[in-house]
């Protein structure tokens, strides 16, 4: 069954400075609940382009993710490779400019591995998602 997570969150930094933040791998780790940030593969052209491996520690859970979209200042996409029971994970970070600021809109989909416990994946990535947007909403720079 697939299993979907929907977190919303609104800054008053224009979307290009939030966007910056979710390009840049080695920042999240400062504003976010992740342990550590390693580019396990550089991407198309640049070391964070399409197709980049990135992985992110925290605690005892690895979590190799795959860049799949870069529209800048719009939009943030990964996939997870491996690292947690989850099949076909998918996330989209959408990013659009409202009242002088940015709403973003974090959002994924994914399919358990283990019968019966995509539930609990929806509900423990959904509030670890829900840290992650209030720590990017926190973190990112107000234009002048």
């Amino acid at each position: 069954m697939v299993q979907s997570i929907s977190v919303r969150g609104r800054t008053s930094a224009p979307p290009d400075a939030v966007y910056a933040l979710l390009r840049d791998g080695a920042t999240w780790p400062e504003w976010s609940p992740l342990g550590s940030f390693e580019l396990v593969r550089e991407g198309e052209g640049e070391p964070e382009g399409l197709g980049a491996v990135r992985l992110f520690r925290t605690g005892g859970v690895k979590s190799y993710e795959k860049v799949v979209a870069l529209e800048p200042g719009r939009r943030f996409g990964y996939v997870l490779e491996h690292g947690l029971p989850l099949r076909d994970y998918v996330a989209y970070v959408d990013l659009s400019p409202r009242d002088s600021g940015t709403e973003i809109h974090w959002h994924s989909t994914f399919t358990a591995k283990i019968p019966g416990t995509g539930w609990f994946y929806r509900w423990f990535l959904g509030r670890f998602i829900g840290r992650v947007v209030a720590g990017l909403v926190e973190a990112a720079p107000v234009a002048p």
